[in-house]
C-alpha cells in the first residue's frame, strides 16, 4: 500500500471513542453506564441503517438523539432533560483513541493528503475536530448529509473520489465497523479494518486489504 494518493478516516469508533461520552457522566448514570454505552451505539448505527432502507434520512446529531432518548428508557433513566442533553454534548468532545495523533503527525508530517468520512453531519464533525484540537490536519471533513443517506451506500464513499479526483483504489480507507470498512471495499478503496475490540469477520461482500488493531502500525503501511 505504498502508493496511496489520500487516506480517509471514519470517525465515531476509528478515531473518537464513542464510548468516552457515557464515561464522563458515569457516576450518574449509575450501574447501568456500560449497557447504556454500547446499547446506544448499537441503536443509533441500527436507526441509520433503517431509515436509509426507509428512505427517510435525518442528520445524525438527530438520529444520535432519538436513539439516546430509546436507550435511557430501556435502562430506566429519565429520557428527556438534563442527562440526555450532558450525553449528547459530550458527542462533541468525544476522546481520541491514544494513538490517534501520533499516526496523525506522522501521516502529516509526510504530506498525505487525509480526510474524514463520516455518518456524522459537518456541525458534529467539525465541533469533534476542533474541540479534541485535530482540525488542522485534515484537508477534509466528508459528511453523509451532502448526499443524504448513511453509510454504506456507494454514493457516500463516492464522496472522496469526488473530492480527491482519484480513483477508488488510490484511497486507503480506515473504519472500525467491520460493515463500513466491507462497504468500502466493494466501492473499491483498499481498505483496513481496524479492529479494536477483535471482532469475527463479518460475511458481507467486500474484503478488507488487511486488519489493524489499532492506528499505531498505518504510517508503515502506507507511506514510502
Amino acid at each position: 500500500m505504498k502508493d496511496i494518493k489520500a487516506c480517509v478516516f471514519d470517525a465515531y469508533g476509528t478515531l473518537f471513542d464513542f464510548n468516552s461520552a457515557v464515561a464522563r457522566h458515569r457516576g450518574e448514570i449509575g450501574p447501568q453506564a456500560d449497557r447504556l454505552a454500547q446499547m446506544w451505539r448499537d441503536k443509533q448505527i441500527g436507526y441509520t441503517w433503517w431509515r436509509s432502507v426507509m428512505g427517510k434520512y435525518a442528520p445524525f446529531w438527530q438520529v444520535t438523539g432519538e436513539a439516546l432518548a430509546h436507550c435511557l428508557r430501556t435502562c430506566g433513566l429519565p429520557h428527556e432533560g438534563a442527562l440526555h442533553e450532558k450525553l449528547m454534548q459530550a458527542y462533541l468532545v468525544l476522546d481520541p483513541f491514544s494513538e490517534v495523533r501520533s499516526t496523525l503527525d506522522a501521516l502529516h508530517a509526510a504530506e498525505m493528503p487525509l480526510a474524514i468520512l463520516s455518518n456524522g453531519n459537518p456541525e458534529m464533525l467539525e465541533a469533534v475536530v476542533r474541540n479534541t484540537r485535530l482540525a488542522d490536519y485534515f484537508n477534509a471533513l466528508l459528511s453523509v448529509d451532502t448526499v443524504k443517506v448513511f453509510k454504506p451506500d456507494p454514493r457516500v464513499y463516492a464522496l472522496v473520489t469526488d473530492h480527491f479526483s482519484v480513483a477508488p483504489t488510490d484511497v486507503c480507507f480506515l473504519s472500525s465497523n467491520g460493515w463500513d470498512a466491507h462497504g468500502a471495499a466493494t466501492f473499491g478503496f483498499r481498505t483496513l479494518w481496524v479492529n479494536r475490540a477483535g471482532a469475527a469477520p463479518e460475511g458481507l461482500p467486500g474484503t478488507p486489504a488487511g486488519e489493524l488493531r489499532s492506528l499505531g502500525d498505518l504510517p508503515t503501511m502506507i507511506l514510502p
